[in-house]
């Protein structure tokens, strides 16, 4: 018998209702007689429809007093009650009621009524998308299933045209539909020729997209922007992709900005940022994110202050990424101890952190040896420049230059390479720690900056040492327009360095850009090209 009580009933009343498998297969028999033997579907999309749409099987089913005769009460049902065809053809396309309910038409019924939608729907299904895939498709870009004949089948060609593969298309076009909105996605094309100026097949990418995720191809292209702007090599960005590719998928390169942002909030600058990374490019694995993140977390847990924090980030990056930490307070249950007590012991001795807090008992060991080459490593290189061993002049320095020993060495070879004695470079390392404190490239791009650009002799740094220690923007900025007044014999020739540099941003404007008629346009053109270049 045929339910008489109410035409409709909304899908979420129907959720504690239960019928029989017998009476669900009976249901869908009907639906598919219904779809193509009534409205004259194809066998392929009444079967289709009639398998995929639970949901709406049972609320058809909740239309019915027995279970006895289901296929032909509900065959009888079907016949004098027009259902909205729409409804059960959404939902085989992968969208649960909630989702389609307010994309339904407004004053159509019948999928027939609709041409457009029933003739790219077979564009896509000839083409081999799945028809589970579809719903995402149709929910976020509709305008898809409303292109005039034969143009959806042009818009797929025109990424094979790209030199991508029908299967990667597919792949595509499932988990990004805006790519079909439009001309050919300009971001995306971008990309890919990014990727192939790394060195990897177009078809890589392929292996990596997800039919769940969406991908924003403007923010994955500005990611790889940063990334080779930041200092990353084309060798450097292959072997990134290659081996992290969920990190620069997984959110569109989310992680990476996120990554930046929060050594930067912790009092990083960001060639300080660029010289860990390029040190430690493992650092922008998943893995090696997320325990930094959990260990900057614990020592803020504990009460440590954003200083001592940004000095244990720059001074243990690399066993911060590849150490996972116990929480906080299971260290302290076991150490008998509270909060305040182990940040002051982790204070006084930031190895600390790695002996008491790493979760594996395996892990400790090694760090602990991996502690003590690290740290007679740098000792080595800290006594070849006076500091007495086991001194207190000795633990400071420690502190102050970060880095493994092999690479303090590098970048003091760099400066003795570059025409420093090394005797020079000794002192002026010894006055202005932070000059070790950055990458070998950053150091040559100062010197480059200093020589080239200014013109002055590289001995000029021995009187001011500070300025292997200024940041890249502001020496940049400020060597530009000191050479544009210079030019114009507006500026005296082979100012000093502190004179350059040292003074405040509102004494270098009141003196140097205030004192010229164009000094001002052309300030602010330096500081806007300036600016580009580091994002």
């Amino acid at each position: 018998m045929i339910h008489r009580s109410g035409s409709t009933r909304s899908h979420s009343s129907l959720i504690g209702l239960r019928f029989t498998r017998t009476a669900r297969n009976e249901a869908q028999e009907a639906l598919f007689d219904y779809l193509h033997s009534t409205r004259s579907y194809s066998f392929s999309d009444a079967e289709h429809i009639s398998k995929n749409s639970p949901n709406f099987l049972q609320m058809l089913l909740s239309k019915i007093d027995s279970e006895k005769y289901v296929k032909r009460s509900l065959a009888k049902f079907l016949r004098y009650n027009p259902i909205n065809e729409f409804e059960p053809f959404l939902e085989s396309l992968g969208l649960s009621p909630s989702e389609y309910s307010s994309l339904l038409p407004q004053h159509l019924m019948f999928l027939s009524d609709d041409h457009l939608l029933l003739e790219n729907f077979n564009v896509l299904c000839n083409y081999g998308i799945p028809r589970g895939r579809m719903g995402k498709m149709y929910k976020e870009a509709r305008e898809i299933f409303s292109y005039d004949y034969g143009l959806l089948s042009l818009k797929l060609q025109d990424y094979e045209n790209l030199g991508l593969s029908k299967s990667t298309v597919i792949k595509l076009a499932g988990c990004c539909p805006t790519l079909l909105v439009g001309g050919v996605d300009s971001a995306f094309v971008k990309v890919m020729e990014k990727l192939s100026g790394l060195g990897l097949e177009k078809e890589w990418i392929g292996g990596y997209l997800s039919d769940d995720d969406s991908y924003n191809w403007r923010r994955l292209l500005d990611t790889m922007d940063f990334l080779e702007k930041v200092g990353y090599s084309t060798e450097q960005l292959n072997n990134f992709f290659q081996t992290n590719p969920e990190l620069v998928f997984e959110g569109s390169g989310k992680m990476v900005y996120s990554l930046f942002g929060r050594l930067h909030k912790l009092g990083l600058k960001m060639n300080e940022i660029h010289s860990l990374i390029i040190q430690n490019p493992q650092i922008l694995s998943a893995k090696c994110t997320k325990n930094l993140f959990r260990a900057v977390g614990f020592l803020f847990d504990i009460g440590m202050g954003a200083e001592d924090t940004r000095d244990m980030v720059a001074t243990n990056m690399e066993l911060l990424c590849s150490c996972s930490l116990k929480g906080p307070k299971t260290v302290c249950r076991e150490l008998k101890i509270n909060k305040e007590s182990l940040c002051e012991i982790i204070r006084e001795d930031p190895e600390k952190l790695f002996s008491l807090a790493s979760k594996s008992r395996v892990k400790s060991s090694e760090l602990a040896s991996h502690l003590l080459t690290k740290r007679a490593e740098k000792t080595t290189f800290l006594v070849k420049l006076g500091y007495v061993e086991n001194s207190e002049e000795m633990m400071i320095a420690q502190k102050k230059f970060r880095g493994r020993g092999d690479q303090l060495q590098e970048r003091f070879d760099c400066l003795v390479q570059a025409g420093l004695d090394c005797h020079v470079v000794s002192s002026i390392i010894k006055h202005a720690p932070m000059v070790l404190n950055q990458s070998k490239d950053v150091i040559e791009t100062k010197i480059d900056w200093l020589t080239n650009c200014l013109g002055y002799p590289l001995q000029s740094v021995v009187a001011f040492p500070a300025y292997l220690c200024y940041d890249l923007a502001r020496i940049k900025k400020r060597f530009k327009l000191y050479v544009w007044l210079r030019d114009r014999g507006a500026a005296k020739s082979m100012l000093s360095l502190s004179t350059i540099l040292a003074c405040s941003d509102a004494r270098f404007e009141k003196y140097f850009v205030d004192n010229y008629p164009e000094g001002r346009t052309m300030w602010e053109n330096i500081k806007n090209v300036t600016s580009a270049d580091q994002h």
